[in-house]
């Protein structure tokens, strides 16, 4: 009896647990819960190495003279006022960023309107247009650099035997040319991310709007201008925020073709700071100039969202 009484009690007492979890779940506190794991995740992927390299930008941090460190304050910032490579490189990130953009968004649109109609070869026509955003950017600017080698290259051969160039030219190496050749680079590179985005937004548009609009006697352009840009806002205002981070973060592509030469003429703030800290290693000022990156793109999504929102409202009325 006292053997079986004893059973039943360790018995009860090993549901308790699960009777309390199957209570809690009940409650509004489990939805909390099942978040707390991937909250963690993110205070130890994200929000930590932020805050730290936020704390590194106030101290002084180079790995060549260990015995250097201290707090400096804001020294970091002012001395950004009086380096001319980082005015150039702020200068050459809005264009670069602006440009790559524009041109990626145009060639997406593009691409998505040719992929949404049911013609024949639509498939492999698809194909050919995702696949450069396949590559990776070490794949990609590899064979960039080749295509336009100034020796080997067979882009620079099929221009001189059409009579457009005189000579071969060295297009990464020309400081007047090396910025906008490395903008089509990443414009080639970065538009089926458009595509993809844009292509899922034109899916999703009733196809009686086209047609009462043709109805009406609207033509392509009147249809673009006010049924598709319309109905895309969201999406287009999404996929140029995400782009715009991309491209302000990735140095990689740069880094391969020019290195951010010659001189400083492809030079970008992304770029900027990893040379920073990682050839001077000087990490205090390679945060400082992270955490500038990071002001400027908080500023911008900022803005461009409410800027969206005011000529959405607009529209609407």
């Amino acid at each position: 009896m006292l053997s079986h009484r004893g059973s039943m009690t360790s018995s009860s007492s090993g549901y308790r647990p699960l009777r309390a979890l199957g209570e809690l779940s009940e409650t509004r506190y489990w939805m909390y819960l099942l978040l707390l794991p991937s909250l963690v995740m993110i205070l130890l992927v994200i929000a930590y190495p932020t805050l730290y390299g936020m704390a590194i930008s106030f101290r002084e941090m180079r790995l060549t003279r260990p015995g250097l460190g201290g707090w400096v304050g804001f020294k970091h910032y002012a001395g950004m006022w009086s380096d001319p490579v980082f005015w150039i490189a702020l200068k050459n990130t809005v264009v670069w960023v602006t440009a790559a953009v524009v041109l990626e968004l145009a060639l997406g649109l593009l691409a998505a309107t040719a992929l949404n109609r049911d013609l024949p070869g639509t498939k492999i026509f698809a194909v050919l247009i995702l696949l450069p955003y396949f590559l990776p950017n070490v794949v990609a600017g590899h064979m960039w650099a080749l295509l336009l080698d100034p020796r080997l290259g067979v882009i620079n051969d099929l221009l001189v035997r059409m009579g457009v160039l005189q000579t071969y030219k060295a297009w990464f190496a020309d400081p007047n040319t090396a910025l906008a050749a490395t903008i089509l680079v990443e414009a080639w590179h970065g538009f089926p991310f458009f595509a993809l985005l844009l292509l899922a937004g034109l899916k999703s548009i009733p196809e009686d709007l086209y047609k009462a609009a043709a109805v009406d006697g609207a033509g392509v352009s009147a249809q673009l201008r006010l049924i598709t840009l319309p109905m895309l806002k969201t999406v287009i205002a999404a996929a140029v925020i995400l782009r715009v981070i991309g491209l302000v973060n990735s140095p990689d592509l740069l880094l391969i073709l020019t290195g951010g030469g010659p001189g400083d003429a492809t030079q970008v703030l992304s770029l900027y700071a990893f040379q920073t800290a990682y050839k001077e290693f000087n990490f205090g000022y390679a945060s400082a100039l992270s955490v500038v990156m990071f002001v400027i793109l908080m500023i911008f999504a900022a803005a461009y969202i409410r800027l969206s929102r005011i000529s959405k409202g607009e529209g609407d009325d």
